[in-house]
């Protein structure tokens, strides 16, 4: 009895680390969808073609949002540092409903963000995105693969997102 129970738990560990070992060797990057959003100016932006150079984040947000805000405060302290030394660009993605939508402007200026601000009231690109609450952060290649993904905010965050931008614009 017990060899059985040793073959098992030997067969279920070897498939366990053969899977792993595959998935890491094949993993395939997803590709950033192709949504159309409007920027707060009411002009239209696909997400595939934000014609950055350089790595993108992408940060999904929301007024109500108080780590959200949080998070792209800090990061807007550290931003023209980040660009100097990675060619990093942000897009801030809010996804205020109508109700909420108009405060967006006003507290985006009201901060002084330099990021491109896109709206997503209708959470379109929320949803290809695979984005269920904020904040969520994505790290963007230049062929638009999303390289890093980071759900909530806790200070030291940004940090780490910093480090996984440098990694990628020394890669590229």
């Amino acid at each position: 009895m017990k060899r059985i129970v040793l073959a098992f738990v030997y067969t279920v560990l070897s498939f366990h680390f053969f899977a792993q070992d595959a998935a890491e060797t094949h993993k395939e990057l997803k590709q950033l969808p192709s949504v159309q959003l409007k920027d707060m100016n009411g002009k239209s932006v696909n997400t595939s073609d934000l014609g950055f150079d350089g790595p993108v984040v992408i940060s999904f947000w929301a007024t109500w949002c108080s780590p959200c805000k949080r998070e792209l405060n800090t990061i807007h302290e550290l931003y023209t540092d980040w660009q100097e030394e990675t060619g990093v660009n942000l897009v801030a993605v809010s996804i205020d409903d109508q109700k909420t939508m108009n405060s967006v402007p006003v507290y985006v200026n009201g901060k002084g963000w330099e990021y491109l601000v896109l709206m997503d009231p209708n959470g379109d690109f929320k949803r290809a995105m695979g984005v269920n609450n904020v904040p969520h952060t994505f790290l963007i290649d230049s062929k638009g693969n999303i390289v890093y993904s980071h759900n909530n905010y806790a200070p030291g965050d940004e940090e780490k997102l910093y480090e996984e931008i440098k990694k990628l614009a020394a890669a590229e």
